[in-house]
């Protein structure tokens, strides 16, 4: 069994975002491709975001600090620390209204 202490996780991704000039941060915490699912968690600083990408498989967005607001087509979601949102099969972009940390689910297998 593997075991993460994700708050430490958290604070470790703001401090790297807090000196990326992209105001971001990443880590793979789980998976790649060879499983079928990968977890990756995402630090964002207020004011940034993920550009528009396309979604290949399925996936969850589960807001771990702060505020985001998920952006596809005509549509948005906003979600804050606790919510958990499902991530639209299309084009879709991911912007930090705070500072913010997302755990991103993603899919290896279609379906």
């Amino acid at each position: 069994m593997d075991s993460r202490d994700l708050a430490d996780v958290i604070d470790d991704l703001m401090a790297k975002a807090r000196e990326a000039s992209s105001g971001r941060a990443a880590r793979t915490i789980r998976g790649g491709h060879e499983n079928a699912l990968r977890e990756t968690v995402i630090a964002l600083l207020a004011g940034h975001e993920l550009s528009e990408h396309d979604s290949p498989h399925e996936a969850t967005l589960q807001v771990l600090r702060g505020r985001v607001r998920l952006i596809a087509a005509d549509d948005a979601w906003e979600g804050m620390s606790g919510d958990h949102l499902t991530v639209p099969p299309q084009r879709h972009s991911l912007a930090a209204l705070e500072d913010s940390v997302v755990l991103l689910t993603v899919s290896n297998r279609v379906p």
